[in-house]
């Protein structure tokens, strides 16, 4: 079990990663979402059933095969545990998931279509390739985490996928990271729907992802 230190800490930095979401207007109309962060190897924390007014008493701690082992869980949110275990059990160095209905994102995983890289925040904050589509099933089912599974063990890299028909999934090394991009990943999709309606988005020139890559190096060291 994670010391009380860990978990207060996850608890402040998903309570304003929730808030950081609505202050960002990426959160669907009913402000339905799930987050959670990793607190060490077999346990995380899972936000109730809601995240709206969301407050660090509220997360329950939950192990990685779905056993509830301090706070309660909406059926909501009990549903959807194996989605997060699964994540980071196949990417290790996974240290929060953030799962949203984000409007602009939802339309491309309701069209079954991958979300292209093509804006510089996507590039910057972690996804330098398209957000792929996992096949569709029921929520939480075997059916959809197993889908999840095959699309992370193929795409190695990918920090992000759309769940099809549902929403946006998307994980990071906390939660703050997390958010960010899930916010860069929503504008991305509102760029794409917008630049149609105008020719039509343009994907990066040859050598982007190194370029920019290099200009990060620069202002880090």
């Amino acid at each position: 079990m994670a010391d009380v230190q860990v978990r207060n800490e996850r608890a402040d930095q998903l309570v304003e990663a929730a808030e950081g979401l609505f202050a960002a207007e990426v959160m669907s109309h009913s402000g339905h979402a799930n987050l959670s962060a990793r607190l060490d190897d077999d346990s995380f924390l899972l936000t109730p059933g809601f995240v709206r007014g969301l407050r660090p008493e509220n997360l329950a701690t939950v192990s990685l095969d779905g056993q509830v082992r301090a706070g309660q869980l909406q059926s909501v949110s009990a549903e959807i545990t194996a989605m997060h275990s699964t994540v980071y059990r196949i990417r290790p160095q996974v240290g929060a998931i953030i799962h949203t209905h984000s409007p602009a994102a939802t339309a491309f995983a309701v069209a079954h279509r991958p979300l292209p890289c093509r804006t510089e925040p996507m590039l910057r904050f972690g996804q330098a390739e398209d957000v792929p589509v996992v096949p569709w099933g029921p929520r939480g089912s075997d059916v959809s985490v197993r889908g999840i599974a095959e699309v992370l063990e193929r795409r190695t890299t990918t920090a992000a996928v759309l769940l099809a028909n549902h929403g946006l999934l998307v994980f990071g090394p906390d939660p703050a990271a997390t958010a960010h991009l899930l916010v860069a990943i929503e504008e991305s999709a509102e760029a794409e729907l917008a630049a149609a309606a105008i020719g039509g988005a343009v994907d990066f020139p040859e050598g982007a992802v190194e370029a920019v890559r290099a200009a990060i190096a620069r202002v880090a060291s």
